[in-house]
């Protein structure tokens, strides 16, 4: 079987996962496992890659990234060959660690990045002596796992530096939110995300499957379309919000007040979100300094808005074209 195709642009989240050769053990000690995070941590600052969510078990380990560049695969060739020869030299063997390639998803974030997450973190308890125990038992030993990044999600006093924790907690109203999250899924024994996956290697809506299909028909080996072909540009948040204010009628002083036309501070918030590289907690701070929740609660009921009323979806869409122009001069 032909081995599946890397997509890969600017700003693409991805659940990677590896497992050892014969599946085997990759981690013998806790040295080994202190090891791995050290090495995932350097890899991540040098490749300018955000990390969300890790989990390592015996004889594999499921990653949750997005790649600021379209890096992934020398991001997890460097990492892989870095952790594979300490490994080695430590233990006396030679060879292969891992079986074959790794595993990258490609994610959609609007749709599929807190279910991932949440899966992701629940890998411990499908073990089968796990799935023999009471939710609350289950619930106790992976808040407790202290090799995943869990404990961070559910108690600051666990956050580690090396965890983006900001993405994922705001799409459910902070840590007490991303507990309740993760208890309900243990309670309904969640079904496995990626058996949604399409073209064996996208999990997304179907717009999104639909860019990600057009990008598998372009690419080349020697030639890779630039992310304006696949979903948009970066441009910088004053050029945002001054296309808004100067051409769509969108006032920047009332966009800074709290309790303001909800509709206006969404779309200017959506659209900072999806053409600026900046995090919702600027984005925050760009609208009269509301926290990251608040941020994801103007595009969450603005998606809702559009969806129910076909007025505001054609303001946003006439903001987005402005955008978009303002992309190709």
């Amino acid at each position: 079987m032909a081995r599946s195709l890397r997509i890969q642009f600017p700003g693409a989240f991805y659940h990677i996962t590896c497992r050892g050769i014969e599946r085997r053990k990759i981690f013998l000690d806790d040295k080994d496992r202190c090891k791995f995070l050290a090495l995932l941590s350097e890899s991540i600052e040098t490749y300018q890659v955000v990390l969300f969510a890790y989990i390592m078990m015996t004889n594999h380990f499921h990653l949750l990234i997005q790649t600021r560049k379209a890096n992934c695969s020398e991001f997890m060739r460097h990492f892989n060959i870095c952790y594979t020869g300490w490994f080695n030299y430590h233990h006396g063997r030679c060879g292969n660690l891992y079986q074959g390639r790794y595993k990258a998803f490609l994610v959609d974030a609007d749709t599929y990045l807190l279910e991932v997450s949440r899966y992701l973190h629940l890998n411990i308890v499908r073990l089968r002596r796990m799935r023999l125990l009471d939710y609350r038992e289950q619930w106790q030993y992976v808040k407790g796992y202290h090799w995943s990044s869990l404990p961070g999600y559910v108690s600051e006093r666990h956050a580690v530096s090396i965890i983006d924790y900001d993405l994922l907690l705001s799409m459910v109203g902070g840590r007490r939110g991303y507990r309740d999250f993760v208890i309900d899924g243990l309670k309904r024994d969640i079904e496995n995300p990626f058996k949604k996956v399409k073209s064996r290697i996208i999990l997304g809506g179907d717009e999104f499957v639909t860019y990600a299909k057009q990008y598998l028909r372009r690419v080349s080996r020697r030639e890779q379309p630039s992310y304006r072909e696949l979903m948009t540009i970066t441009l910088e948040p004053e050029v945002v919000l001054g296309i808004l204010t100067r051409e769509c009628g969108i006032n920047k002083e009332l966009l800074q007040q709290r309790g303001a036309n909800g509709v206006l501070r969404g779309i200017t918030a959506e659209l900072l979100y999806k053409y600026c590289e900046i995090t919702q907690v600027q984005i925050g701070g760009l609208l009269g300094d509301i926290d990251y929740v608040s941020v994801h609660q103007l595009r969450r009921r603005l998606k809702k808005k559009m969806a129910e009323n076909m007025e505001v979806k054609e303001r946003y869409e006439k903001a987005e074209a402005r955008i978009k122009a303002a992309c190709t001069m």
